[in-house]
């Protein structure tokens, strides 16, 4: 066990707190955080691929989000128009027995909860956004907005796609704005009045889709999410209140189950759909990044989070038995192994082909984590 490494987390977001359970795994010191003051329950939907819970299962989380999640048969891309199937990527059993896990749709804050919930509080500091950090011989100094100053030996920046550890170290860098908006929320499916939305459908338009599944296990809550041109937004509003009617009107002709469900939502919020081109470099001396810090992507494969905690799992595994002088070491392994992966995950995300036409998913759900191969 290594002799007391402690390692500072910066960002208490999903791949945050896999970090900080997957490094106490294995016996590593942790401290963690986090510029927002609570936690919220935010209004999305995030899909827990098979390759994602590979590594939550190794958390122990496995039993807790069966129980609140929902066990999809498929994920149904679907003409825009007819509603004519242009590709089922079949998961429930069959795809659980042929990948090792299930494929779960989950309420976000739901996710996180459970996250959180295998990190002691005391671990997680609150209201902590870093100014600046300075790596010197004797560890990390971390100064926060807060007054409050901190040293570690090492630190993972878990902080988002506008990290400002990144930034730190390797200079800012706008991320690339698609040119598209994504609308999303969840509501309560009896504002549905019994209709059946499905288990998780993709309706491709032309040039905008919308994505639409329930995230609890009774169906009593449905969530969607667009993605779609809107000239004139300003990159600057990050996450704003959406206007319904405006966003009924993009889906105008949109097959009737589609309007059924945007008839039904009560309100919207809507954000910039961003990503950045692979990073060639995540790590500086004993400061790795982690998660969209590093390698943010569109949601069209819904694999951004996934690739955060399979990010945490590799990290914990380089990091095993090291002392503070072999961390470094560690943390280029880490990224040697990542890398490849994420930056592929990326250019395909990017592309928002996923599904439309026969698609083989194996080489994504198909990895888990904690036994895969790690070169040197």
């Amino acid at each position: 066990m290594p002799a007391g490494l402690k390692i500072a987390i910066i960002g208490a977001g999903m791949g945050g707190l896999a970090a900080a359970a997957a490094l106490r795994k294995v016996g590593i010191g942790v401290a963690v955080y986090e510029q927002a003051r609570q936690f919220a329950r935010l209004g999305a939907g995030i899909q827990i691929g098979c390759n994602a819970m590979h590594v939550l299962r190794g958390l122990g989380l496995e039993a807790h989000l069966r129980a609140e999640t929902f066990y999809p048969r498929s994920w149904n891309n679907r003409d825009w128009r007819t509603g004519d199937v242009m590709f089922d990527m079949v998961f429930g059993p069959e795809a659980e027995q042929k990948y090792g896990a299930p494929y779960l749709l989950a309420h976000r804050g739901d996710l996180h909860a459970a996250l959180a919930s295998i990190v002691p509080d005391e671990l997680i500091h609150l209201d902590h956004r870093l100014l600046g950090l300075d790596q010197t011989a004797d560890g990390v100094h971390l100064s926060f907005e807060n007054g409050n100053t901190v040293t570690a030996d090492a630190v993972v920046a878990a902080d988002g796609v506008n990290s400002v550890v990144r930034t730190a170290l390797f200079g800012e860098e706008e991320p690339h704005f698609t040119g598209r908006i994504a609308y999303r929320t969840v509501y309560p499916a009896s504002r549905l009045g019994g209709f059946d939305m499905g288990d998780c459908t993709k309706w491709w338009g032309e040039d905008r889709h919308i994505v639409m599944y329930p995230v609890k296990a009774d169906r009593s809550e449905v969530y969607f999410v667009t993605s779609q041109p809107e000239p004139g937004f300003n990159l600057e509003s990050w996450s704003a209140k959406g206007d319904v009617d405006v966003l009924r009107a993009a889906f105008e002709g949109f097959h009737p189950d589609v309007q059924r469900v945007l008839a039904a939502c009560p309100d919207v919020h809507k954000r910039p759909l961003v990503d950045r081109d692979p990073l060639e470099r995540w790590v500086d001396g004993n400061i790795a990044l982690l998660g969209d810090a590093c390698h943010p992507m569109t949601p069209y494969m819904a694999q951004g989070a996934a690739m955060a905690i399979e990010d945490a799992a590799i990290l914990s595994r380089c990091l095993a038995g090291i002392e503070r002088d072999g961390v470094a070491a560690a943390f280029k392994r880490y990224e040697t192994n990542r890398l490849p992966r994420t930056a592929r995950m990326q250019g395909t995300s990017r592309a928002n082909s996923w599904g439309k036409t026969a698609t083989n998913p194996d080489w994504v759900y198909g990895y888990n984590a904690w036994s895969a191969p790690l070169s040197d």
